[in-house]
């Protein structure tokens, strides 16, 4: 008898030891502290930015998983199949929306459990992205104006998000009469994704980080009211260092002697919007495809002309089309860092989204100076 209870023993001390060490790779921060009821909640986020600005909020008191963990682009993420088991277990799920998450119906079709899912970029007066318009929309009813734009929290219009339903963000149960994909694996740039009409990378403008970062408090808060207090000191913590990272790009980029940049993908839309800057893209806005032959000679003609001495690229892009427009107009290669992914060494390092947006500012000060 008891060499059995020794062999069960045995076994269940395998069990748990296979089940902890069993990874999904998915960076999550430690919980020491529970939520009001007793329980650790978990939020699941897509994209850097979101981690990051979830993590702020939240410190501690919850389990907070980026999904799309890595320095790679945004825009060629799928989750796999271990990922959509995985996000059964989210309390809560933010991701960016305005049409980058080209996946995100998937999983809300997929999931049967009632899960929060939260659009942090709304409210965030968006920018149309030129790829998917080669009409004009002058007579569309965008309300996008792109000098000085208001942003207005009660005046979101999302006419033209074809792959979401913003009622109340209410999308329990999985009620969504979607097609069904069936990709079980990270898929990397193998099948084009539909992304919508609007360029989706609005984090790059801090003012619109402000109302990011209001929509993931407010959804923190609702789902643990009782430490309300503790995240909207946060909440005003951060926004204040937000007011303090657009102060710094506006006296950095006051005196510009030159107000363009050319970009390995056009993912600086509202951050040039917002200082005056205009970029010219490598690849476009969402960095489906290489560039042309003709896009590539007109911007090393524009490099020439304007003489341009920095050019821009970003680690998760392949580096050899900036490095031939190096070579053929001198200009030196600098990164600007479009903050859709961040390594995990990285985060090691402390760096987050406002040292990258320094980092950003400073190298922007000497490219157009």
């Amino acid at each position: 008898m008891n060499s059995i209870k020794k062999y069960f023993a045995v076994v269940l001390a395998l069990s748990v030891l296979l089940v902890g060490c069993k990874s999904n790779n998915k960076t999550t921060n430690s919980a020491s502290n529970e939520t009001s009821d007793g329980t650790t909640k978990t939020i699941y986020t897509t994209i850097y930015p979101i981690y990051d600005f979830t993590k702020k909020i939240v410190g501690d008191k919850m389990n907070v998983v980026y999904l799309e963990s890595g320095n790679q682009s945004a825009h060629d993420f799928e989750p796999s199949a271990e990922d959509m088991k995985n996000i059964t277990n989210a309390d809560l799920f933010i991701y960016n929306g305005a049409g980058l998450e080209s996946y995100i119906d998937k999983v809300k079709s997929a999931i049967n459990k009632d899960i929060k899912f939260v659009e942090a970029s709304e409210g965030v007066s968006l920018l149309a992205n030129h790829e998917e318009h080669d009409h004009d929309h002058e007579d569309e009813d965008h309300d996008h104006n792109h000098e000085g734009e208001d942003h207005n929290h009660n005046n979101h219009n999302h006419n033209n998000h074809n792959n979401h339903n913003h009622d109340n963000h209410n999308h329990d149960n999985g009620n969504h009469n979607e097609n069904n994909h069936n990709h079980d694996e990270h898929e990397h740039g193998h099948h084009h994704h539909h992304h919508g009409p609007n360029d989706p990378h609005v984090w790059l403008s801090p003012k619109n980080a402000q109302i990011m970062l209001k929509n993931i408090t407010d959804a923190v808060v609702a789902l643990d009211e009782a430490n309300k207090d503790f995240y909207e000191e946060n909440l005003k913590k951060y926004t204040d260092e937000l007011t303090k990272l657009d102060s710094e790009y506006k006296d950095g980029l006051a005196n510009i002697k030159s107000n363009e940049i050319v970009v390995s993908h056009e993912a600086f839309g509202y951050l040039c919007n917002e200082y005056g800057l205009t970029q010219k893209g490598i690849e476009g806005v969402m960095a489906e495809s290489e560039p042309d032959a003709k896009t590539i000679k007109e911007i090393i003609e524009l490099v020439k002309e304007k003489g341009i001495k920095i050019i821009f690229t970003e680690e998760a892009m392949n580096p050899k089309i900036v490095e031939t427009i190096s070579k053929e107009t001198g200009a030196e290669v600098r990164t600007l860092n479009p903050i859709e992914g961040i390594s995990e060494d990285d985060m090691n390092k402390g760096v987050d989204y406002f040292s990258i947006m320094r980092d950003n500012l400073k190298n922007l000060e000497e490219a157009l100076n």
